[in-house]
């Protein structure tokens, strides 16, 4: 790759230095982070690894395959863009171990053309930049979600479960009709069914313990369902001990560990103690996945595979019509957008605990959290007639603290 710059080049990289400097990081910050990166690695060579250098190359991927093709696709993607615009020669190797200055520049010039907006500049002939960011689609799109909005359709955004919901749940799978393991007899599948009977006494079971995880560990549903045996460990009979392999922002690795505890009685419906003891001892499962398939006759499948979200899906909907709630809102991120604003309204966490318990940053830059406490898809947990009523009835009382105030 030629190391002259082309005028393009040269313009790219006016653009970029010419950025707020507020917005840059300060030159001695950038040597800082360089040293206390060199202090992480070895000073001399120990190990001869010029024979595993294949090997090493591919186990460092640090990515899923699909998502390293996902990468190589782009970078294809790139080379085209840049061989396309005459920025590198058809024969010169853009991506190398020893790529030269004018790489990052050619980067930010493949970024910027895909990021920008739809037009026709005034020296040419036919419209460049990226045709879904254009006016035209802009204006469509409001004029659509207008039309949506006053046809009645209601919000997208899932739901967020709430701790009254979960009671309910509660209550309706341990029903004494419901609750009751019966022995599998074959039946024709024109008989007639209650409403009801989607599901038997373990299918609610293993609804009830991945409901609690998802709840109170704020967990997405993929991370739920494949949890398995090993990952738990009994730290005494009344605690036990949620180590994930890895989750979506942790690939690497390094999952803090929940700890879950027992919880008194007025609560069976948010313990996990209880539901984990429930569902092992219904599916006899000692090894592998914890949530698998439930087959006919309200069996768990003996393939060592966990249960599909799509299947966990449509449980959970059939589950909120037995206690008559429309399932259209709620989606499985539900749990964990109401596990939220369940322990910063009712248990009273703060923030930077929110964060730290679910595995988000405490540094606020992604303002995950802040979604997942405010939606207005969400039901509102106070009538707006009684904000300002001197007169309204005291909320329920707290069995743990005591306290009746609105502000519980």
């Amino acid at each position: 790759m030629s190391t002259d710059i082309p005028p393009i080049l040269a313009t790219i990289r006016q653009v970029i230095h010419a950025a707020n400097e507020a917005d840059r990081a300060f030159d001695d910050e950038i040597e800082e982070d360089i040293e206390a990166e060199g202090e992480t690695l070895l000073q001399e060579n120990i190990y001869d690894v010029s024979q595993l250098r294949e090997h090493l190359l591919d186990a460092s991927k640090g990515v899923t395959t699909e998502t390293d093709k996902e990468y190589r696709r782009l970078m294809k993607q790139c080379v085209q863009f840049l061989q396309k615009n005459k920025l590198i020669q058809a024969d010169d190797k853009f991506f190398t171990k020893t790529p030269n200055e004018l790489v990052p520049v050619c980067i930010c010039a493949w970024i910027m053309h895909e990021k920008a907006p739809y037009h026709l500049p005034s020296k040419l002939c036919q419209m460049v930049g990226n045709p879904s960011v254009s006016e035209t689609i802009a204006t469509y799109m409001t004029s659509l979600r207008r039309r949506k909005v006053r046809a009645g359709e209601t919000a997208t955004s899932a739901r967020a479960i709430t701790e009254e919901m979960l009671l309910e749940l509660y209550k309706f799978n341990n029903k004494p009709e419901i609750a009751q393991i019966k022995e599998y007899a074959p039946r024709s599948r024109k008989a007639d069914k209650e409403s009801h009977e989607w599901g038997g006494a373990r299918a609610r079971r293993l609804l009830a313990l991945a409901y609690i995880l998802a709840f109170l560990c704020l967990l997405r549903f993929d991370e739920v369902l494949k949890i398995q045996v090993h990952d738990i460990e009994w730290v005494s009979d009344t605690c036990i001990k949620l180590t994930l392999p890895f989750r979506k922002t942790s690939q690497f690795g390094g999952v803090k560990p929940f700890y879950l505890h027992l919880f008194p009685p007025h609560l069976a419906h948010l313990c996990p103690i209880r539901a984990l003891a429930n569902w092992i001892h219904v599916s006899d499962i000692e090894d592998g996945f914890i949530f698998r398939k439930i087959v006919s006759g309200d069996r768990v499948s003996q393939e060592n595979t966990h249960m599909t979200s799509e299947c966990f899906q449509e449980m959970f909907r059939n589950n909120l019509l037995d206690i008559e709630i429309d399932s259209a809102p709620y989606r499985t991120h539900s749990f964990r957008r109401g596990g939220c604003q369940c322990l910063y309204t009712s248990c009273r966490w703060g923030l930077r605990r929110i964060c730290d318990w679910g595995g988000w940053s405490t540094e606020f830059s992604n303002m995950t959290i802040v979604k997942y406490l405010f939606s207005y898809a969400d039901e509102p947990s106070e009538r707006r007639e009684d904000y300002m009523n001197p007169s309204r009835p005291p909320t329920i009382k707290c069995f743990s603290c005591g306290r009746s105030c609105h502000c519980i």
